[in-house]
């Protein structure tokens, strides 16, 4: 009995191992799977200059895990010309996700495409370098003849493009014109009020007693507002065409006025239309003042009643005389010279508003002295913002970008240096007006000895000095260029001559010395220390020096 107890605790204790060994078996079974797989290849090794080559990478993962790919310029030297879309393929809770990037190189050689971090749950996997082979596209010199170097020539500026300016010219000119005419000289079409401004008094009265009769204002009991308006078209009517102070008197005054017009013979108007017109001023007064409330039919007799009297009025008054016609004829004259003088003057003045305001904003936003410089000129502006050449001087070469073609100076050796020097190769352009100079000098040696900078510098400061530089302040430092070559950069300021003229400016300067056993290259450039355009031209024509040291 205790022997099968025994038994049976050894069976369950086997079995457990045996559970538990199974458990660890699919543990470390489920672990291994999910292990990421990272693949790489390309799609050639051997590409032509300018060609682009496919680098694909896959990774298998877990559907929970989170993947990060390159991204920018990480595959330096070849360039990323585009990282295409991750593809990504699902097969059970596993996820496959691909992606291509485009990479090229525009110089030949072998370039080792590097190893890329790809980064999975915060851990990174490092791929697999490998080289690709970039090869310069075959040129067939045999087929063809081949010519010396032509020598530089000069060349006029080419001005084909001056019709587009003068196209723009001519059309804003068009606009700005056609926008000023139609807006301050153009006789606009009069609007019904301006129409009705411009009727005679007599013709302007019935028009408007015309109006009131077709007003709501006795519909809606509104008879201040309707007496109000009837007597000021006749009273305006009578101060317009009779000439009498009416807006301004009292019904007594007026009533006195028109009487002792009509007495003198001035008005030929009869008493009893005083009298009505008496009758209506005093009803109006009454209702605008003691607030009477006269019946419909009284009102609408009151407005026929003043009808009648500014045609009275009117037939009353005698003919104007021809001179009366010529000066009322000149006063409207007049008047239309006065309204088209104040258009004119109200129209230049917004223009040169327009204007003044259109400089204000350019002055805040470009700076008002680059401003003038634009509408007036600048001699080293235009040269910063013309066509620039990239070209190769002397020999060993000099390669720089500059504004204008450096012209080749004709250097004649003196014959104690011919023995040491085998030739010199200058070239250069002055800016009279900018005083800004630009000057490259390639020599060789009869014997391979090394460049004397020193001397060299010593000679350069002794120049400007004897063209008549002063107070001449010396900095050195180190110089390199793009692609690597070392060199000597001196600079500094002083105090330089204007040609022609005793007169001094304060100038800058920099000298650019290169060199090895045999052969020296300068590059030289002055320029005024005010002139800000000529020192953007000074550190563009920098960054672009490459010398060739072979010689």
């Amino acid at each position: 009995m205790q022997r099968r107890n025994h038994i049976n605790i050894l069976s369950l204790s086997w079995s457990r191992c045996a559970l538990t060994v199974c458990l660890l078996l699919f543990l470390f079974s489920g672990k291994a799977q999910e292990k990421p797989t990272i693949v790489t290849s390309v799609d050639t090794t051997y590409i032509k200059i300018g060609e682009q080559v496919h680098w694909k990478v896959s990774v298998d993962i877990d559907s929970t895990d989170q993947v990060i790919f390159p991204e920018g310029q990480t595959f330096s030297p070849l360039e990323t010309v585009e990282a295409f879309a991750t593809d990504t393929t699902k097969k059970k809770d596993r996820l496959t996700l691909q992606k291509i990037y485009a990479l090229t190189q525009f110089d030949s050689g072998s370039y080792k495409l590097p190893t890329q971090r790809i980064e999975i749950n915060g851990i990174g996997y490092f791929t697999d370098s490998m080289m690709i082979d970039v090869e310069t596209v075959p040129v067939d010199t045999v087929a063809q003849k081949m010519y010396d170097i032509k020598p530089l020539i000069n060349v006029e500026k080419s001005h084909t493009d001056w019709w587009k300016y003068l196209v723009i010219g001519i059309l804003v000119f068009l606009i700005l014109g056609f926008l000023f005419y139609w807006f301050f000289i153009r006789k606009k079409p009069l609007t019904q009020e301006e129409k009705e401004a411009l009727l005679p008094a007599y013709d302007k009265a019935l028009l408007e007693l015309k109006r009131l009769e077709n007003s709501k204002y006795l519909i809606q009991d509104e008879f201040k507002e309707y007496y109000s308006e009837l007597t000021t078209i006749v009273r305006a009517y009578l101060e317009e065409d009779v000439h009498v102070a009416a807006l301004e008197s009292t019904t007594g005054q007026l009533i006195e006025k028109l009487e002792l017009l009509s007495d003198s013979g001035e008005l030929e108007l009869d008493k009893d239309t005083i009298k009505q017109f008496n009758n209506i001023l005093q009803t109006a007064d009454l209702v605008k003042f003691a607030r009477t409330k006269p019946s419909t039919s009284i009102a609408e007799q009151d407005r026929k009643l003043v009808e009648q009297i500014v045609v009275r009025t009117h037939e009353a008054l005698p003919e104007p005389t021809e001179e009366e016609l010529m000066q009322q004829a000149e006063y409207l004259e007049e008047l239309s010279r006065k309204k088209q003088k104040r258009k004119l003057i109200i129209g230049l003045s917004t223009l040169a508003g327009i204007i003044v305001l259109g400089v204000v904003i350019a002055g805040f936003k470009f700076g008002f002295t680059y401003l003038k410089d634009t509408v007036l000129g600048h001699p080293t502006k235009e040269l910063l913002e013309g066509e620039w050449i990239s070209s190769s001087y002397g020999f060993p070469p000099i390669i720089l970008e500059t504004p204008k073609v450096l012209v080749r100076q004709e250097v004649k050796l003196p014959p104690e240096a011919k023995a040491n020097i085998q030739d010199i190769q200058a070239f250069g352009y002055h800016s009279p007006i900018g005083l800004f100079t630009v000057a490259t000098t390639s020599v060789t040696m009869n014997q391979e000895v090394e460049a004397a900078f020193q001397q060299s510098i010593e000679q350069i400061i002794k120049g400007f000095e004897n063209q008549g530089a002063k107070n001449i302040i010396t900095k050195q430092e180190e110089f390199t260029t793009i692609s690597g070559v070392k060199g000597i950069k001196v600079y500094g300021s002083g105090d330089f001559p204007v040609p022609g003229s005793n007169e001094l400016l304060k100038g800058k300067y920099t000298v650019l010395l290169f060199g090895g056993k045999g052969f020296q290259q300068n590059v030289i450039l002055t320029w005024l220390e005010s002139d800000t355009y000529a020192q953007e031209i000074v550190d563009r024509i920098l960054t672009s020096v490459e010398v060739k040291t072979d010689v």
